[in-house]
């Protein structure tokens, strides 16, 4: 199994390349330097299988002197890698040179190197003395170059690593994309012959993974879309009492329970892109929040009235062909004229209506039964794919050394639906139209979850993001 210690100056990120390489949102990661004080390992596991194993270290701290100290050893320079093994059983355990035996434990024990630098710092020739003893353990290794804050000094890095590593590659830890990170597995195989299979394994094993990420989050979605779209708050009342007198207070509860169906929805795809510790919170907009049901905010990430009264029209129109149908023509097509014109003044009128509240039955014993919802608007499974879309592309693509709060921005994201090819499009409407009249919904969720994989799958393949 190949193994690799990811290793450089102290604070230059290599922790946060550990994590993005593993996938593992558990790596100890923090501005200031020192984090990381003795080496611990973070396998790859994909099915609960290890594919690789990449080891975070301390930074160096007395390169200079370690260097010094094994340049007195040395005769030959065949004996190089004998002389950092001495140094090592030498040193370990003394309390001195304690940073540069942790670090190279590993690479003596036949782990590969992978050398972290800061793109955004000045070249120095301090580092010089660190790649001389990496080049000495004769192991093999490969340069990231890691900009941390800005790619100044990215050529001027370049340059002085060419010098000491075969490969040398830049890779941002908190902005790479999945195919930037396999792009580096494959290469490092090119490095050592014995980890090329390994690797391409690993490889296609990730590739797969990803895949079925894709799917699982397309079913996680389409199932919380179809709860939301179908929910409904009922409450017993006595028989004389106002319905009125009860709106607000069920109002507020349905629309809280929507609320945490969507946040539950939205921490199930967050888990199944391994990003279990993720914090997230929106910027400006909150879908569910009480005081964000102006219907103009929905029109971010759903329909506008001009859209929806199309789609309404078309659905209308549909609906008169039958009637047509049914007299042999006899009406002169007036039937999907007027149910057209019928279905899309009413779908720009009913625009702005959320969900509402109605007596849904009499009990028996006396009183009745009061029911909130489920929503109406027809623009709500479209608001609920957009906003759920817009996320899972933002997590999906979310490198696992990002710590910070996700911000999911209140921008126009409505575009996605203009992205869509006539038959996506036709498609979607009519699984939508079924979610809102709650007809099929087994077979839509099926369906659904199709169409959505499809769709989350081409957005990555062609590197386009709703940011």
């Amino acid at each position: 199994m190949p193994r690799f210690a990811v290793v450089g100056h102290p604070n230059r990120g290599k922790s946060s390349i550990v994590a993005t390489l593993s996938q593992d949102d558990s790596v100890a990661i923090a501005k200031f330097s020192g984090t990381t004080r003795h080496r611990l390992s973070f396998p790859m596991k994909v099915d609960g299988r290890v594919m690789y194993e990449l080891i975070d270290t301390p930074g160096f701290q007395r390169a200079r002197k370690a260097l010094a100290w094994m340049q007195d050893e040395v005769e030959k320079v065949h004996d190089r890698p004998e002389v950092v093994k001495r140094f090592v059983e030498h040193w370990q355990g003394s309390g001195k040179f304690v940073d540069e035996c942790e670090l190279l434990q590993p690479i003596i024990d036949g782990a590969g190197i992978i050398y972290v630098v800061d793109g955004s710092r000045p070249y120095g020739e301090e580092y010089e003395a660190e790649m001389e003893i990496l080049r000495w353990t004769g192991q093999p290794s490969m340069a990231l170059i890691n900009p941390i804050d800005n790619t100044e000094y990215v050529e001027e890095w370049r340059a002085a690593l060419n010098q000491y590593f075969k490969i040398t590659r830049v890779f941002n830890a908190m902005t790479v994309d999945f195919y930037k990170r396999t792009e580096i597995l494959n290469a490092f195989g090119q490095l050592q012959e014995a980890w090329r299979r390994p690797l391409e394994q690993a490889v296609n094993s990730l590739e797969e993974m990803r895949k079925q990420q894709h799917q699982q989050a397309a079913q996680a979605i389409v199932k919380m879309v179809v709860e939301m779209t179908a929910f409904a708050l009922e409450k017993k009342i006595p028989t004389d009492a106002d319905a009125g007198e009860y709106q607000p207070a069920m109002e507020t509860q349905f629309f809280n329970k929507l609320r945490k169906l969507e946040n539950r929805g939205r921490k199930n795809v967050q888990e199944i892109y391994q990003h279990s510790h993720l914090e997230s919170r929106e910027d400006v907009i909150e879908l569910l929040d009480s005081d964000l049901f102006k219907l103009k905010d929905w029109y971010l990430w759903g329909l506008d009235k001009k859209q929806l009264a199309a789609v309404s029209a078309a659905a209308g129109a549909t609906a008169g062909l039958v009637v047509d149908a049914a007299v042999g023509g006899a009406s002169l097509m007036l039937g999907a004229v007027t149910g057209g014109i019928l279905g899309g003044v009413g779908s720009w009128f009913m625009a702005d209506t959320i969900a509402r509240q109605k007596i849904s039955g009499i009990l028996p014993l006396g009183g009745k039964i009061l029911a909130f919802g489920p929503v109406s608007n027809r623009n709500f499974p479209y608001v609920l794919l957009g906003r759920a879309i817009y996320h899972q592309q933002m997590i999906a693509g979310r490198p696992h050394a990002q710590r910070d709060q996700l911000k999911l921005k209140s921008v126009n994201q409505s575009d996605w639906l203009e992205r869509l090819g006539r038959e996506q499009r036709k498609q979607l409407d009519k699984l939508c139209k079924n979610l809102s009249n709650q007809e099929k919904l087994e077979q839509v969720q099926g369906e659904l979850s199709d169409w959505l994989f499809q769709a989350v799958t081409a957005i990555e393949g062609t590197g386009a993001n709703t940011s």
